[in-house]
């Protein structure tokens, strides 16, 4: 059978195109803003609350402002032979944030795209679905594909440098015109409103990306020491004992999910049953790992924390090691985001475990792989840093063993909107019961090294998680408006009772405090305090241990006693 040739050259001719190439520009401007950017609008509409005309005027006034404006930016980059694969790259990007933009609620500030630029590959896989590759499709190749078909037309350079002259002052022109007449209503809806803008596509991942790249490619300060003066106490009787606490960073963990809270849902029966100091008030640095982690590590807290200082100063595992003591970290999540630079680290993925690695990554219970016989060679005080996989999203059915899928019906897919909120809330809860697993699990541990070690183990996570509460998934909203299920996460302490005696920690005086108020700024101090560290790097204000550890108040009272009677003999 032949082909007939008129109809592959009809096929052929529609899809060459000619265009000048600010023609080109001004439709890939209205592309993006009518089809590009359905998470905004409909944010924008439930934020202006009425439907009249002065409100669809203020709609339609503010798609033509942001028309021209990326119209504008386009403008600026089109040059021949760049101008294609400027415009391919924007449109699979912009179909890409669009995509989870609707899907998961995220907004796309400089941390959420600080977040998605450290993910690693086999966290970038889990959000791939047949939904996502069909809206690539749609909204993605194919306008992609009538852009590399279209032949641009271009002027002799004299006339072409002219005409884009003129787009822009056009466009500026008809922006500024059009801005001024919403103009109060515009500065209203913006500062009542503004975390929106990290909803405007692709404006926000530009400006995220810019941001990131500002941050992270200027010129490499140096690594500012801290902490050097630090040293161990160790006035207190260790019996003989080496001090060994394990601290487990817990991902994407929240605490109203845990049963200890008052959960409905049995998701810590095992911790129920051990001896432990249950914080139930506390909250996140941040609401990425990307944030949170390096910041919770740190001495800046959250209201000074920035990206930059903290990669640029040690932290409290650079103290622990002035002091003496041995540290090691475990990563069996997506890294230690520049924590762990300068300490022991260890891959937990590179034992390939058959019985806790499936595919591309392992269960939490490859934390314990060989860590018996590194406990054995301790010849002195140590902390060792377990990071979890935790609670990772979107594919929580893949973050426990089959056992531990205890509440049914759970969502096995990565398309969290297509299941329903019980279904997720179901598979989250599995991932919690894994931990509770994985947690009791560390103080069995502990309690097997007792005759060597004085123990301890510290549990806090990262950040937490939304589960389709008002129709957000996930995490990674700006700070100041994301909702409580991200911020609020569990801190658990289980201390052995030698430990505590000796350490001269209540206890029964931790658990009083059990309900007040504390946060990733209380970290650093806190494993100072636990691991009896001294330094000018410490708060006592900060530790959690501090109002209930008698022994070490008196000491540091001495101490300070001794300093002001020296500063008064040297005057």
């Amino acid at each position: 059978m032949q082909t007939n040739p008129s109809y592959w050259h009809a096929i052929k001719t529609w899809f060459n195109f000619e265009a000048g190439v600010n023609t080109i520009g001004l439709h890939v401007s209205l592309f993006l803003v009518l089809l590009g950017n359905v998470a905004f609008w409909q944010a924008s509409g439930e934020a202006l609350g009425v439907f009249n005309l002065h409100s669809i005027y203020f709609i339609a006034a503010l798609a033509i402002v942001l028309t021209g404006l990326i119209n504008f930016l386009i403008t600026l980059f089109s040059f021949k032979y760049i101008i294609k694969p400027l415009l391919v790259i924007l449109l699979m990007c912009s179909a890409a944030a669009s995509y989870f933009m609707e899907s998961y609620g995220v907004m796309l500030d400089a941390s959420m795209m600080q977040n998605i630029l450290e993910t690693n590959p086999v966290e970038a896989t889990e959000l791939l679905s047949a939904k996502f590759l069909l809206n690539m499709l749609v909204f993605g190749v194919l306008p992609s594909l009538i852009i590399i078909r279209t032949r641009i037309l271009y002027k002799p350079l004299p006339r072409e440098m002219l005409a884009k002259a003129a787009n822009l002052l056009i466009t500026f022109c008809v922006m500024t015109l059009t801005l001024f007449t919403i103009y109060k209503d515009f500065v209203s809806f913006g500062r009542n409103h503004n975390e929106l803008r990290n909803l405007i596509n692709p404006l926000n991942y530009i400006f995220a990306i810019k941001k990131y790249g500002q941050e992270h490619w200027e010129a490499q300060r140096p690594v500012v020491a801290l902490g050097q003066d630090a040293h161990m106490i160790s006035q207190w009787d260790k019996r003989g004992k080496k001090n060994l606490t394990i601290l487990v960073l817990g991902e994407t963990a929240r605490a109203s999910n845990f049963s200890l809270n008052g959960y409905a849902h049995n998701t810590n029966p095992k911790l129920a049953s051990q001896d432990i100091i249950n914080f139930t008030n506390t909250w996140s640095c941040g609401t990425a790992t990307a944030v949170s982690v390096p910041c919770m590590f740190s001495n800046l807290g959250r209201e000074n924390y920035t990206d930059d200082d903290a990669k640029h100063q040690e932290n409290v595992l650079d103290v622990l090691q002035h002091a003496g003591i041995k540290v090691s970290w475990r990563e069996n999540s997506s890294g230690c985001k520049g924590v762990c630079a300068r300490v022991e680290t260890v891959e937990m993925s590179n034992f390939k475990d058959k019985k806790n690695c499936e595919d591309r990554e392992c269960y939490d219970d490859i934390l314990f792989e060989n860590l018996q016989p590194y406990v054995d060679n301790l010849t002195g005080d140590a902390v060792i840093v377990l990071h979890q996989q935790g609670s990772h999203g979107p594919t929580y059915h893949l973050r426990y063993p089959k056992e531990y899928a205890v509440f049914t019906p759970f969502c096995d897919s990565n398309q969290l909107e297509d299941c329903t909120q019980e279904e997720v809330v179901n598979v989250y809860d599995n991932t919690i019961l894994y931990t509770d697993h994985v947690l009791n699990n560390v103080i069995e541990f502990l309690k097997r090294n007792q005759s060597t070690f004085n123990t301890a183990m510290m549990y806090m996570s990262d950040h937490g998680e939304s589960l389709g509460e008002e129709g957000l998934y996930l995490h990674g909203l700006p700070y100041f408006i994301a909702p409580d299920e991200q911020k609020h996460v569990p801190f658990i302490v289980w201390l052995s009772d030698q430990y505590a005696i000796n350490a001269g920690i209540d206890k029964r005086c931790l658990k009083a405090h059990g309900n007040d108020q504390y946060s990733h700024d209380n970290l650093f101090h806190s494993m100072l305090g636990l691991m009896d560290v001294e330094s000018a790097t410490y708060k006592p204000e900060l530790d959690v241990f501090a109002s209930c550890n008698h022994s070490r108040a008196r000491q540091l009272a001495a101490r300070k006693k001794l300093q002001n009677h020296a500063g008064t003999g040297a005057l």
